[in-house]
């Protein structure tokens, strides 16, 4: 799913191609790669906080459960 930022983003970096300018300047942004959510990143997983807890939940990720003490 792409969020309407990533279409703005690379619409620009379309045009700058045609006319030959410098690539755009832009800081890398996280962004979790089942909903594009840049923020609640879990780098290890490449997944935000609400798609870890889904996931996990339904055990569909290996090696991870529930706490409880």
């Amino acid at each position: 799913m792409a969020t309407t930022a990533k279409i703005a983003r690379d619409e620009k970096l379309a045009i700058a191609k045609k006319n030959k300018t410098p690539k755009l300047a832009c800081r890398h942004r996280n962004r979790c790669f089942r909903c594009g959510r840049p923020r609640g990143f879990l780098s290890k997983f490449r997944l935000c906080r609400i798609c870890f807890r889904k996931l996990a939940l339904a055990g569909e990720i290996p090696g991870v459960v529930k706490a409880s003490w």
